[in-house]
């Protein structure tokens, strides 16, 4: 079996001086000059002692010098930590407390974290220095672990995930289907892990030059010159930047857009294709354990299907990938598949997500839904969000679908506080006695105006609850 490193060097060998990377600064990296790059990194740090089995945090931006120093770092046999870099400061610390790394590499302003991180002050800092290869650094075994990333954090803790090389694999065999085309493409990538697709199947990813911490406040006319500037075809992005793009004018060379890290509400489809009619849309559902679980093209979204997410009946997100088996177990959707995760780096806590049916290792995603007779899976919300509303169990998107698609809701909520269902709403005030006009017509007699509704620190696309709560008081 190959794994990424062997696919990479193979679109060197085809593709050499084809553009791999574009930089935030619009810098063009070739595949051979990434290769390069990544060569003289592992040169160098194999004589700084790295060695197989190291693990090496990375606290960089995303440009090509992150894609060189995992090739380097994986060619050595190291392990690396990624830390969430939504989660800041905390976040690193909490990357470095819970795998125990061995060095660190740091650029820009990350190079101060051994000032300001106690647990890095006896850490070595690898230099971003390249050094003439001598011989062959390859000693990586497919079962190794590549990589050990986390949770996002957003229902406790962030958790560490370990990710094999042959894991890696899996998954890419499992995204390249989706992202392959007949034709070559400029991808603008908003998720790291896909730039590892790309260049493993020789495309040109376009890097954000943006801070992906501050999606929320992208204004529209930057994308869009990026976009435009770079002559991208393609966009993989968050749905808060979905909303964002429907704020642009058509822009002529962007032909698809592939969309996850958040639910894709149809209100956000139809402000796409207002403002982007030829636009493809291409919704992917999954989760950091199981990326990817299912996917749809908006274009195969029938009128009946908008109206039964309007009349209460979930979200649809469509059929699982050829790679991912699905099943429901008390309304909440289970996984398996070689490219879903079996387990964390602490197996404390694959009690709370990990279940084995007949040997088989299954994940549980958190998420309520149900399969519907075409076996497409439809999202109902998290579990354990659910509301009681007049002696039955809601779960959020059966109401939150529907009431986004009223006139003048920006986002919403569906809560319970203090027991009592709530439906917060972020929009336009004017419209607050119709919103609970509508509102009382689903049985909903508490409605609440907020100025915004706080959203994850990642993809600013799902809705904080914890945080929405404490600042409801409840």
């Amino acid at each position: 079996m190959a794994d990424l490193l062997s696919q990479f060097a193979q679109t060197v060998a085809r593709f050499p001086d084809q553009a791999a990377i574009v930089n935030p600064n619009g810098e063009t990296i070739s595949f051979a000059t990434l290769q390069a790059r990544a060569n003289g990194l592992a040169a160098t740090w194999s004589r700084a002692g790295v060695a197989r089995g190291d693990r090496v945090l990375l606290a960089m931006g995303i440009s090509s010098d992150l894609y060189a120093s995992l090739a380097a770092l994986w060619s050595l046999g190291a392990t690396v930590v990624l830390p969430e870099p939504a989660l800041g400061l905390a976040g690193l610390r909490h990357a470095v407390k819970t795998t125990n790394v061995s060095s660190f590499c740091a650029t820009g302003a990350f190079r101060a974290l051994k000032l300001v991180v106690p647990e890095l002050w006896l850490k070595p800092r690898l230099k971003m220095v390249e050094s003439k290869q001598i011989g062959d650094l390859r000693r990586t075994d497919l079962d190794d672990i590549a990589l050990i990333s986390f949770t996002s954090g957003t229902t406790g803790a962030p958790k560490a995930i370990p990710r094999s090389h042959a894991f890696l694999m899996a998954q890419h065999n499992a995204v390249a289907p989706l992202l392959d085309s007949a034709q070559p493409e400029r991808d603008l990538v908003a998720f790291p892990v896909f730039a590892l697709i790309n260049l493993a199947s020789g495309r040109t990813s376009v890097l954000p030059n943006w801070k992906m911490s501050r999606i929320a406040k992208l204004p529209a006319a930057q994308l869009a010159k990026w976009i435009t500037d770079q002559g991208v075809t393609r966009a993989l992005l968050p749905p808060a930047l979905c909303q964002t793009l429907a704020q642009t004018e058509a822009l002529t060379s962007l032909k698809q857009v592939f969309t996850g890290g958040g639910p894709i509400f149809p209100d956000m489809l139809v402000a796409m294709q207002d403002t982007h009619p030829t636009l493809n849309v291409t919704c992917v559902y999954g989760s950091t354990e199981a990326e990817p679980i299912a996917h749809l093209d908006a274009d195969d979204i029938s009128q009946s299907d908008f109206d039964a997410m309007r009349d209460g009946q979930g979200l649809l997100v469509g059929r699982a990938t050829p790679t991912t088996r699905v099943c429901i177990v008390d309304h909440e959707i289970q996984v398996t598949g070689d490219h879903v995760n079996r387990g964390y780096l602490d197996p404390t806590h694959d009690a709370d997500n990990k279940v084995n049916h007949d040997g088989i290792i299954w994940h549980r995603t958190g998420d309520a839904g149900r399969l519907d007779e075409e076996n497409r899976l439809w999202l109902l919300g998290r579990v354990g969000t659910e509301v009681n509303l007049n002696g039955q169990r809601t779960y959020p998107f059966s109401i939150e679908v529907a009431v986004r698609q009223w006139s003048g809701v920006t986002s919403c909520a569906f809560v319970s506080l203090k027991n009592d269902p709530l439906l917060v709403i972020a929009g336009d005030i004017a419209m607050q006695n119709q919103w609970k006009t509508n509102a009382a017509a689903l049985g909903i007699t508490q409605v609440r105006h907020v100025p915004a509704i706080p959203m994850d620190k990642r993809h600013a696309s799902k809705v904080d609850r914890i945080a929405l709560l404490r600042q409801l008081g409840g």
